[in-house]
């Protein structure tokens, strides 16, 4: 089987030194398998319901109580680093 080598932040690195008795090997190769399943099924996009599920019930929390000029900020900030992240893709 071939090896990948993968990086992560230090403090998610610290986190995972916490939990050793998880194969995290296990874990990123499960997760790219689901990955891999969802592109092969056109899905390359995630609901909003995914997503504030994987995200967690404290998120969701802390959103709800996000006040709305704040939130408007934050749609204008998102919208404009996804605008330059495409604008900057190449293609052929």
């Amino acid at each position: 089987m071939p090896n990948i080598t993968l990086s992560i932040p230090n403090d998610i690195y610290r986190k995972m030194k916490k939990y050793s008795e998880i194969k995290w090997s296990e874990v990123a190769r499960k997760a790219i398998v689901d990955y891999l399943n969802r592109l092969e099924e056109g899905k390359t996009e995630f609901t909003t319901e995914e997503i504030l599920k994987k995200l967690g019930k404290n998120f969701k929390k802390s959103l709800d109580e996000l006040e709305p000029d704040k939130a408007i900020e934050g749609y204008r900030k998102m919208c404009d680093t996804e605008w330059r992240r495409l604008s900057t893709i190449r293609t052929n």
